[in-house]
């Protein structure tokens, strides 16, 4: 008979202070799992980029000496990544609580680049409400058929928000600028 536990029985969480002593002492391997433009604005020193959107296990350290730690935004990400590396037989997973936003909350320091583009979702941000706002103005004074793309951006921000995945996003991921 097998059982198979629960990813939330199985993932490990670390506090932002046990890190920093884990970092300090060289004893773990960081996978920053956020996107390339986050990454390359702000991230705690000594994280690999290892993309969630991209997620490739080759790219995942495998010093058995180290202890694997995931670490996102917010911890979101870092849990599905957990999740694909549980699928790939990796049985110790452990990832920061409450992401980078815990770690800069308990005043440790981050690689900031004052260069960088703007994070990914200030961009979906900008973009989407320009459209809606676009939208609605041209379907005051113009014709009311530019309602359309109001309702369309809506439409797909709500799509994004159920499934998770915003295409609108994925497009400008692709930019030359959001690259690294």
């Amino acid at each position: 008979m097998t059982t198979t536990k629960k990813l939330s029985d199985r993932l490990q969480t670390v506090d932002a202070q046990t890190l920093k002593h884990w970092l300090d002492t060289d004893s773990v391997a960081l996978i920053d799992v956020r996107e390339p433009a986050e990454y390359v604005g702000e991230h705690i020193p000594g994280a690999i980029l290892v993309p969630l959107s991209q997620f490739d296990l080759s790219q995942i350290p495998t010093d058995t000496h180290k202890k694997l730690i995931l670490q996102c935004q917010s911890g979101n990400r870092s849990a599905q990544a957990a999740q694909k590396l549980f699928a790939n037989g990796i049985e110790q997973v452990t990832h920061l609580q409450g992401g980078l936003t815990a770690w800069k909350q308990a005043g440790f320091p981050t690689k900031v680049n004052k260069n960088a583009p703007i994070s990914l979702l200030r961009q979906v941000q900008i973009v989407a409400g320009s459209l809606v706002l676009l939208g609605t103005l041209l379907g005051a004074f113009v014709s009311p058929w530019f309602l359309i793309l109001s309702g369309f951006v809506g439409a797909g921000l709500t799509f994004a928000g159920i499934t998770g995945n915003c295409t609108l996003a994925m497009l400008l991921n692709k930019l030359p600028y959001n690259r690294n």
